[in-house]
């Protein structure tokens, strides 16, 4: 599709200008028309391609500028940004949630699966004792089939008997065992740290051995109390804490 053929947006529907205008601005990028980095049409140019006005087309360019879409630069205009997964205020939300937010497709790669013994920390967090076997399930976590982080979750082996004989290496693990196990969290901690990437989580995250990352440490509960603590590995050009503060 080229740029002339972009319609107008359609004013007898119920969906409001902006929405319809972000709607069509975001099929773009996500067919790839208009790909990471490159820059979309200025703003008086998408009037005239989207039939409708600048301050409609900059409710939209807001929203998906927000939403880690696109980059707007003073002076320059506004560019498409690479994947990027923005975490700020929001609800106690899975990874998968999170890219779906996006519209980014979400992908695993499962790296380990098995039975541990808890290490101090795992055991002091999830309330057991320092040995008590935990299920572990370590997965390398893709949008639109490139890395973004390495996540490690430990959870209590008896709220979830026999989880480890799934497949768990795609979707989501909350929607797992809240179907097979009826755990569904009612809310959850979260700690972030900013560190360097070790040699290993370097080379499944194809970046360089020291680059910055979010360090996340996840601490999830139900009403019976907590059943599982994760570690993330997150890369830091690709993920990002956006917060709204108000007075």
């Amino acid at each position: 599709m080229t740029e002339s053929a972009m319609t107008s947006l359609d004013r007898r529907r119920p969906e409001p200008l902006w929405h319809q205008a972000e709607r069509a601005i975001r099929a773009r990028i996500e067919a790839g028309e208009w790909p990471a980095g490159s820059q979309i049409p200025a703003e008086d140019r998408l009037c005239d391609l989207l039939g409708v006005s600048r301050i409609t087309v900059r409710h939209a360019l807001r929203n998906l500028e927000a939403l880690g879409l696109l980059r707007r630069e003073h002076g320059r205009g506004t560019f498409v940004r690479s994947a990027t997964v923005v975490a700020g205020a929001r609800g106690l939300t899975s990874f998968s949630d999170e890219m779906a937010a996006l519209g980014l497709t979400v992908g695993s790669r499962m790296l380990e699966q098995q039975i541990v013994p808890a290490n101090a920390r795992v055991a002091a967090a999830l309330e057991i004792e320092e040995g008590e076997p935990v299920a572990l399930v370590r997965r390398l976590r893709l949008g639109n089939g490139s890395p973004i982080g390495v996540q490690t979750a430990h959870l209590r082996l008896d709220r979830v008997p026999g989880l480890l004989d799934d497949d768990l290496s795609g979707g989501s693990l909350y929607g797992q065992i809240e179907r097979r196990y009826s755990i569904k969290p009612s809310e959850a901690t979260e700690i972030y740290r900013v560190g360097a990437v070790g040699p290993e989580d370097a080379e499944l995250l194809e970046i360089a051995i020291g680059s910055p990352a979010f360090i996340v440490e996840r601490l999830a509960i139900d009403p019976r109390g907590p059943f599982e603590f994760t570690l993330s590995i997150m890369r830091g050009d690709r993920y990002e804490i956006r917060s709204t503060l108000r007075i």
